[in-house]
């Protein structure tokens, strides 16, 4: 059995990522109140994975996460994209007309915004998560409250869902994360064939020290995916640099990294994996 720790409880999006990652297998999810909780729990059990979401098509980059996969020490072992679809749910009997409040992940209520724009009355009250706000409903039998939450989320607890896809855009993928420890990282991925890895570095405050970087990994043919800085704490404009490699060539990527370590300041690697690939959907197309 794989468990996994998730931010959130059962039905909650990372929930639904962690078992479409381990298709076909057993999976217990761990449900955690934070991400920070997430890697506490990892940390204190060696055989624990983890999923964290790292970017939304929408939302962008969620940069807290960048922050704390590389101070844990945890490696990425692989990645998961899943659409992300939003269900208006409510206990069961209740009416749209009868619903004055609608709760959720501040980041889910901006994603449904055209659909809360439509119907004025409803009030928009922020929560912690998604799937818990349907939980909460379902435990304490409260009417006039809807939840914004997933399918899965809906039919745990035995909520109706009232409206469904209400996000505003359908092309709406969130990109999730699987971390270990290092041990059980480098124990699962001797199973795959790598072609994809995140790394981070600061550089020498100097002109064209970037520009040097992506000059060597063009050299080696590396597909770089993504590009995020984020400032370092108490190091005024310095920054650090996240970024994604794709590539077709283990060996020439490994020497591609061994030609930027010159260029660059506390280099690390967050993990090397298989890229996850995005889910076709009949409703985008």
């Amino acid at each position: 059995m794989k468990r996994i720790a998730i931010q959130g409880v059962g039905g909650a999006f990372h929930d639904i990522a962690a078992r479409g990652y381990f298709d076909n297998e057993e999976v217990e999810t761990v449900p955690c109140h934070t991400f920070k909780d997430v890697f506490k729990a990892i940390d204190k059990d060696d055989n624990l994975l983890g999923i964290i979401a790292i970017e939304n098509t929408i939302a962008g980059s969620l940069l807290q996460n960048h922050n704390l996969l590389r101070e844990s020490g945890c490696l990425i072992i692989g990645e998961y994209k899943l659409r992300i679809s939003h269900q208006l749910a409510v206990l069961p009997g209740q009416k749209l007309e009868d619903i004055t409040e609608v709760c959720s992940h501040p980041i889910a209520l901006m994603q449904c915004e055209d659909f809360l724009d439509a119907h004025k009355n409803l009030r928009a009250v922020e929560t912690d998560d998604t799937a818990l706000s349907a939980k909460e409903i379902a435990e304490n039998k409260i009417t006039g409250r809807a939840a914004i939450c997933s399918r899965l989320a809906a039919e745990l607890y035995g909520l109706e869902i009232l409206a469904e896809g209400i996000e505003t855009n359908k092309r709406n993928f969130t990109r999730f994360l699987i971390i270990a420890k290092p041990d059980l990282a480098y124990k699962m991925n001797r199973q795959m064939v790598l072609n994809k890895s995140t790394l981070v570095f600061t550089l020498p405050h100097e002109e064209g020290s970037l520009s040097k970087v992506l000059s060597v990994l063009s050299f080696y043919h590396m597909n770089l995916t993504k590009i995020q800085s984020l400032p370092i704490i108490g190091r005024e404009w310095e920054y650090q640099f996240y970024i994604n490699l794709t590539f077709d060539d283990y060996e020439r990527y490994r020497q591609s990294l061994d030609a930027i370590r010159p260029l660059t300041n506390e280099f690390q690697i967050l993990g090397e994996y298989r890229e996850g690939k995005t889910p076709e959907d009949p409703l985008i197309h």
